[in-house]
């Protein structure tokens, strides 16, 4: 049997943390400044030292192995670390922070990734939020474009969504209860109710997100989502979806959660209906959340407490 070769050098680790975000070895090596046919070579060696495929490669570029997922979440932490190491006690630059988060379209996500900018120490970072379609979720956070998604579960999609997520390599943890609301104009004579109910909806447009391909019922970012209705609009981004609340008196459901700060001219009404929506983070099984990563989850969790909602599962900050 063949001895495997050792010692991964932190140069291979950053290079192909670089080849993972471009998807192309030509690509990053423009980036890193090196010959394509080097860092190639180099990839090689890396998956040679560590013993399985981290890369499938064809004629569009690269994808990540499963293997190689996990080996990225866990190479990019070395990196960060050394980085830090680095500012800390050899008077290195600042460490440019790093995270990437995809969503389903909620308020309490953004509202809480503004609170991480702003308390992120050090003036350099590269962030991404992404409020996008449900499968394109699950797929960022399964390729390592997003390192962790924030979606829904409800007792009508709960089997297919688990299934997919397993199926990924992934897992869904749960955040918190939400009893669901509709999402009316401060203009809409619902507004001023205590309480909404199905039939008052009947004449109202109900707006939803369009989920593109995979427009599934169970994809849905709305519960409720295989009743019909007579008038239906689908939307790509919430600011649409909040002008046409506005003007054509529509309406959507979620979770109740709204800031006023992000959404001044929109209010939540509770929807009576038999109904949760348990929302949660979504990342991969095998790989745990980076520091930064989990201070976003501390602000999600610290948002929707201000809005008396009872949280679920971990304390802020726990190891996944």
């Amino acid at each position: 049997m063949a001895r495997r070769a050792t010692g991964v050098t932190l140069q291979q680790l950053s290079s192909f943390i670089e080849v993972a975000a471009e998807g192309s070895i030509s690509a990053a090596a423009d980036l890193l400044y090196v010959a394509q046919p080097t860092l190639s070579a180099s990839m090689k060696e890396l998956e040679a030292r560590v013993g399985f495929p981290l890369l499938v490669r064809s004629s569009r570029g690269v994808t990540l192995t499963t293997e190689g997922a996990e080996f990225l979440g866990y190479a990019r932490q070395v990196v960060e670390q050394v980085a830090l190491l680095e500012q800390r006690y050899l008077g290195g630059p600042p460490s440019r922070r790093l995270l990437g988060v995809s969503t389903q379209h909620y308020s309490f996500a953004v509202d809480a990734f503004v609170r991480l900018v702003r308390r992120t120490e050090g003036a350099q970072y590269e962030f991404s939020l992404r409020e996008t379609r449900t499968w394109d979720i699950i797929e960022d956070v399964r390729t390592l474009r997003s390192e962790l998604g924030i979606i829904y579960r409800n007792d009508f999609n709960r089997a297919v969504i688990d299934k997919l997520l397993r199926e990924c390599g992934l897992a869904f943890h749960p955040l918190f209860l939400a009893e669901p609301h509709i999402f009316v104009s401060r203009k809409n004579p619902l507004a001023a109710r205590e309480r909404a109910t199905l039939a008052d909806l009947a004449d109202l447009p109900r707006l939803t997100f369009d989920q593109g391909a995979n427009n599934s019922f169970y994809f849905a970012e709305e519960i409720l989502s295989t009743l019909s209705s007579a008038r239906e609009i689908r939307v790509s981004d919430r600011a649409t979806i909040f002008n046409l609340m506005i003007g054509l008196d529509g309406y959507t459901i979620s979770t109740g959660i709204i800031s006023d700060d992000l959404d001044p001219s929109i209010v939540a009404v509770p929807l009576d209906v038999d109904e949760r929506i348990e929302i949660g983070w979504i990342g991969h099984s095998a790989v745990p959340l980076t520091e930064l990563a989990q201070g976003y989850l501390d602000e999600v969790r610290a948002v929707v407490s201000g809005f008396g909602v009872a949280l679920l599962g971990e304390e802020p900050g726990s190891p996944v």
